[in-house]
């Protein structure tokens, strides 16, 4: 009896994949698993496809589903599209201007709706069993068949060699394109035309399967983004996975995929700090993330719990990762938009990544779901326990202060009536989606933005240009050096030298010096002070040392209206709150300029001013203060 229950647990261990013995034996930089590795997942992935959900024929599962209020819900609105036509193909000449001028509004929209109204026909129909969404989904899928490029045009090169059929490329848009057909597929089963049917896995063999294992094996520079460590990677992994398993005869195909994105996941985790920071924001964590979690989800249950990426081989690291957003909050559901994040906790979109992260990682769990997608509908579906909402609407109170040490990262939290806090970055210059802000901060007073990053310009022609200047440290507030910028790369950093938390104050002291390629410059330090007694007093402090007399100058950023009152003095005014700025220097005159950032179009809104504050004459040594006070 002993040895029976000896030799039940060796197999039981044996049956789970050990992720870090399994990283241990990948090959070189190729992300398509090694030999040793196949050995590895032979003994944990089944030989069938992954079926996503029950059959349109498991009357059982989808008249219960029907009954339920997500799916009348679900229903209503597929209904509602059940008269409208597919907006795709979209002319050639459409797609070269959109790609030439970087612009998503007359193309995106289109393309986008056509698939999400695919997915809604395909699961009404599951839901409804009639037949009356049939000739949609034939229509819709012939659509998206017919066009040439599955791709966002933004995402072709210049000459658009994959609209000319040059060669193959999977993006953000292909992945759902290839996930949702595979979808249609699997879950209609005969209710398709064989015709149809044929059309589909041709497609899918094409465009997804053979273009994403070709590039994991090294054979091309296509889907770069396998070795990423931004959303791209595991948006675009989680639909190939999903598109393949579901849909490939093929055992090694399947095995290849699932083997190559455990790989890649290895990538894309790099790019969260030990502490869980997310150098993308809030917004591109709930979208890169929530797939990646939806791919963790598919993965476990495919595999009966053989494969688990929510531990992956760093359990402590994924769960500070699903707890990013509670501790990034600054307060009153406001938070940095550093890089191309957002200031708001968005109540609007898909929040599958908080349930998920409620679920594995003991976050909070929301009070209403939001989902866009089919496969995370699908999800929900078949595990509705976890998609029960918090009906205690129960919240924690945010700590005074927060650091992410891996990145450099404090938000230092006011506790007064109408609380007054920042949250200042050191970071890096070649962060996702890199914005030359190593030093960077936002203030803000009660729920309102005052003074500081101004966001990420809107995703149009230059929008990731080093040129922008929304994107370049001349539009942040950070200091500008004999008139140069900071310097982009990973060695262009800040350094977070001291801190010091207290109940009354919080002091961060940084090395700025880094960021900058300047031969002169022998030291830069900003020192941070949020003393938080009373209604509040934040102090930002730049003191500088040159080998010779050099240019100098700081900035602040605001989106809000403002008065340069004196040569000392700027007012700051939001919608609920005003601030006094008042600017003292050490080592010489200063003088105050403003100008408009002459970008019209930011996603914080616009426009955006920067008030800059400069030394007269060239000086060596010296330092600019700027105290920030309550104006009643």
């Amino acid at each position: 009896m002993i040895i029976a229950v000896f030799f039940a647990e060796i197999v039981q261990g044996q049956e789970k994949l050990n992720i870090s013995e399994y990283l241990k034996l990948k090959e070189n930089k190729i992300i398509s698993p090694s030999v040793k590795q196949i050995e590895m997942l032979k003994k944990v992935l089944p030989k069938q496809a992954f079926q996503p959900a029950p059959k349109i024929s498991d009357r059982v599962f989808w008249n219960k589903i029907a009954a339920t209020k997500s799916g009348k819900d679900y229903w209503e609105l597929a209904n509602s599209y059940i008269s409208t036509k597919p907006e795709v193909p979209i002319s050639d000449s459409i797609y070269r201007l959109a790609n030439k001028e970087g612009n998503r509004g007359i193309y995106k929209p289109r393309y986008y709706r056509t698939m999400e109204k695919l997915e809604y026909f395909i699961l009404a129909e599951c839901l409804e069993n009639k037949g009356r969404f049939l000739p949609q989904i034939e229509n819709f899928s012939n659509a998206i068949l017919s066009m040439k490029s599955w791709l966002h045009p933004n995402h072709d090169d210049n000459k658009n060699t994959v609209l000319e059929g040059k060669r193959m490329h999977i993006d953000l848009g292909a992945r759902k394109f290839g996930s949702v057909l595979a979808l249609a597929n699997c879950l209609l089963e005969n209710k398709l035309s064989s015709t149809l049917k044929e059309d589909i896995n041709s497609n899918l063999q094409r465009r997804i399967i053979d273009s994403y294992l070709t590039s994991t094996k090294g054979l091309d520079r296509s889907n770069s983004w396998i070795k990423s460590t931004s959303n791209w990677n595991s948006v675009c992994t989680s639909g190939v996975v999903l598109t393949t398993i579901t849909n490939s005869k093929n055992d090694e195909e399947r095995l290849l995929t699932i083997g190559a994105a455990i790989n890649s996941m290895e990538y894309y985790l790099s790019g969260f700090g030990d502490d869980g920071y997310c150098s993308e924001g809030l917004g591109y964590w709930g979208y890169g993330f929530g797939h990646y979690l939806y791919l963790a989800q598919i993965l476990y249950d495919y595999t009966d719990g053989n494969i688990n990426l929510f531990e992956f081989n760093y359990p402590e690291k994924l769960k500070n990762v699903g707890n990013f957003p509670e501790n990034f909050e600054i307060q009153n559901l406001r938070c940095a938009p550093f890089a191309d994040g957002v200031s708001r906790v968005s109540s609007k979109g898909s929040n599958f990544a908080n349930v998920l992260s409620a679920k594995y990682f003991g976050a909070i769990k929301p009070t209403e779901i939001r989902m866009e997608e089919a496969a995370e509908q699908l999800i929900a579906w078949q595990h509705p326990k976890m998609f029960e909402t918090n009906t205690n609407n129960t919240s924690s109170t945010l700590p005074d202060h927060t650091y992410f040490n891996d990145f450099g990262m404090v938000i230092s939290r006011g506790k007064q009536k109408i609380p007054f806090s920042i949250a200042v970055k050191a970071g890096h210059n070649a962060e996702n989606h890199n914005h030359s802000d190593v030093g960077t901060y936002v203030l803000v007073l009660g729920k309102d933005v005052m003074s500081g990053d101004i966001g990420a310009p809107s995703y149009t022609a230059g929008a990731f240009s080093e040129k922008n200047p929304a994107r370049s440290s001349w539009g942040h507030p950070v200091p500008m050096i004999d008139h140069k910028l900071q310097s982009n790369g990973k060695e262009y950093r800040g350094i977070i030298t001291k801190t010091n938390f207290s109940k009354d104050e919080d002091d961060i002291e940084m090395d700025l010096k880094p960021a900058y390629e300047i031969s002169n410059l022998e030291s830069l330090i900003r020192t941070v002070k949020n003393n938080k007694l009373d209604n509040g007093v934040i102090t930002i402090k730049d003191t500088f040392s040159a080998k010779k007399n050099i240019d100098f100058g700081i900035a602040m950023m605001t989106l809000n209206e403002y008065k340069i009152v004196d040569e000392n003095t700027v007012v700051l005014t939001s919608e609920n709150q005003k601030i006094k700025a008042e600017i003292t220097s050490n080592g010489g005159v200063i003088k105050i300029s403003d100008e408009l950032v002459p970008v019209k179009k930011l996603r914080e809104g616009a426009p955006a001013y920067r008030i800059g504050v400069d030394f007269v004459k060239p000086i060596k040594n010296g330092s600019i203060t700027v105290k920030y006070t309550l104006i009643k």
